[in-house]
């Protein structure tokens, strides 16, 4: 396992700008994110020419690119909303390898009209649950198509707000295009940080056999969302459960500002040191 981290949080005006912080901060490898091109997250077109530029400038810094996000509300209330944002999505899945990665990051979406990471009390009906489930088979295949994975993240606030629920979904769509994203903060309720240890567990022994990517930021009791290594997840916890799942990709960092990226960086490094020196 190795350090990763979200390029959107050096966002500087320009691409290169973007990736030459990524770059300052020592951490190789990024989940991108279109914006940094100048438009939206998800855009309505990326021009072959765009996408190799992108690979071009990764690879005179020796960055990798291990995803890209393709985030939008899979559970929104309005279909032609879903409908919009099913076909954004074709356009970054069929951007992403050329852009340097095949795997595009997703959440399952919320009923809440304004805010796709806010829960809402519809999340739990049968048909937000079907909405849902037929963008992710849309999705699906538009990913088979493109040879790309799929890194879906379960967290609270969405209709797939825990392990269990991503299983539901993962042994429904019976996919190798579907895999997992997996952030331990996102699966610890407010107020359950100090049942930590029995809810991943419990997630990695139902999940460990799918993940394509893990996510690393920190959490406070009251299920504030905090830089790495500013919170009270169990680090130590987190990353043995991921290698014990034979995990060993990166651990991207997120849910932080550029003023954090040193703390977080050196907090993730040291951690992952202890466990295994020769990955660093």
């Amino acid at each position: 396992m190795r350090p990763g981290i979200f390029a959107k949080i050096f966002a500087d005006g320009s691409l290169d700008a973007s990736l030459d912080g990524v770059l300052a901060s020592g951490v190789a490898a990024i989940q991108f994110n279109l914006a940094l091109t100048g438009g939206p997250s998800l855009p309505d077109d990326v021009q072959p020419g765009l996408a190799a530029r992108v690979r071009d400038s990764m690879r005179d810094r020796d960055l990798e690119m291990v995803a890209v996000s393709g985030t939008y509300n899979m559970a929104h209330p309005d279909p032609a909303v879903r409908r919009r944002g099913l076909q954004c999505l074709e356009t970054v899945v069929a951007a992403a390898p050329t852009l340097g990665t095949r795997v595009v990051t997703l959440c399952t979406g919320t009923r809440d009209p304004d805010d796709m990471w806010r829960w809402h009390p519809d999340n739990a009906t049968p048909e937000a649950w079907s909405d849902m489930l037929d963008a992710v088979h849309g999705a699906v295949q538009i990913a088979a198509k493109h040879g790309v994975i799929l890194g879906v993240e379960p967290e609270h606030g969405n209709v797939v707000a825990d392990a269990a629920a991503a299983r539901r979904l993962l042994d429904h769509i019976h996919s190798p295009y579907v895999k997992i994203v997996f952030d331990g903060a996102n699966l610890i309720r407010p107020g359950e940080l100090h049942r930590q240890t029995e809810t991943l567990e419990r997630a990695f022994e139902v999940l460990g056999a799918d993940l394509v990517l893990a996510h690393a930021k920190d959490l406070l009791p009251n299920g504030t969302i905090v830089p790495a290594g500013h919170g009270g997840l169990d680090y130590d916890l987190y990353l043995s459960l991921l290698a014990q799942a034979n995990y060993r990709g990166a651990v991207v960092l997120h849910g932080l500002a550029p003023e954090d990226v040193p703390g977080s960086v050196a907090f993730l490094r040291s951690h992952l040191h202890a466990r295994a020196p020769e990955a660093q």
